[in-house]
């Protein structure tokens, strides 16, 4: 198996959900503590998990379906993608995976050389917000990739032209005891053209597996999903994220704690397994990591 080590690391995950009262319920009674709501200028809305390694959860939500609309009808990508994705797979789900930049006018060049752009950039700011109502201004500009016949998921870079100056550490202490997202697991019937797809998204060459600087990315056919996790890997598709794996201090706090809050879940060798729910749409994984 060949690995690659490429320049571009996982900054974000994008889960949407049908309401974000829901993911926030779903997302506490995992252990995670929960951001403030946030509020797009484009009609979405989301409530972040964020971690110690930087990465972070962005479930995310329609709070205002006509500015939705408007943002769709006048070429924002963002939002398009997101209306694709419930309209073929529902309310609930994991539709991209976001890497870092430092400059993502030289992403999206290079997604359009590839021919592998969703389409124009966007930037925008919105407000945030911490866990004692300390409030900044985030800036970010995004330049979208996707494969051919993937209709189900895409990638995007993200640079963050102006970074919240707000203390975090609350929001990334989680009872379960979660720091980072050590693996994100892709399911495609049709894996080879989706190497090339994340080979340009990161920025290295194309390999069997791919090993970001904070995290791996797994490309599996769907036989194997299901073998992996016991569960099916869902209806064909070129190309759907499908789950993710949190390292954690304890496994054993993990368990007693969704036993607590009667989460189901399967212990597998040292992963514990949430299938996904309402709130929740992806396989979660937590892990041991000493």
């Amino acid at each position: 198996m060949t690995e690659t080590t490429p320049a571009h690391s996982l900054d974000h995950l994008v889960l949407p959900t049908a309401n974000l009262d829901t993911a926030r319920a779903r997302l506490v009674s995992l252990g995670f503590v929960v951001a403030p709501t946030g509020i797009h200028p484009f009609g979405t809305a989301n409530c972040c998990v964020f971690l110690g390694d930087g990465t972070y959860l962005e479930p995310l939500a329609v709070g205002d379906a006509q500015a939705a609309a408007r943002a769709t009808a006048t070429g924002n990508v963002f939002v398009a993608r997101d209306r694709a994705y419930r309209d073929r797979c529902g309310n609930e789900g994991f539709s991209a995976m976001v890497l870092s930049t430092g400059n993502a006018d030289a992403d999206h060049a290079r997604y359009v050389e590839a021919g592998l752009s969703a389409g124009d950039m966007l930037s925008f700011s919105r407000a945030f917000a911490d866990t004692a109502g300390k409030s900044d201004m985030a800036s970010f500009k995004l330049a979208f990739a996707s494969g051919t016949g993937a209709t189900d998921a895409f990638l995007f870079a993200c640079e963050r032209i102006n970074a919240p100056k707000v203390d975090r550490t609350a929001l990334q202490t989680h009872a379960n005891g979660a720091t980072g997202i050590i693996e994100v697991v892709a399911v495609s019937d049709g894996p080879s053209e989706q190497r090339r797809l994340f080979a340009v998204a990161a920025d290295t060459e194309k390999g069997a597996a791919f090993r970001l600087p904070n995290a791996s990315l797994t490309l599996l056919e769907p036989a194997a999903f299901a073998t992996r996790f016991g569960l099916p890997a869902g209806a064909p598709s070129e190309l759907r994220f499908a789950g993710l794996v949190f390292s954690v201090r304890s496994t054993d706090t993990v368990a007693k704690l969704l036993a607590a809050n009667c989460v189901a879940h399967d212990i597998d060798g040292n992963d514990i397994v949430v299938r996904p729910a309402p709130g929740q749409g992806a396989v979660f994984i937590f892990r041991e990591i000493p």
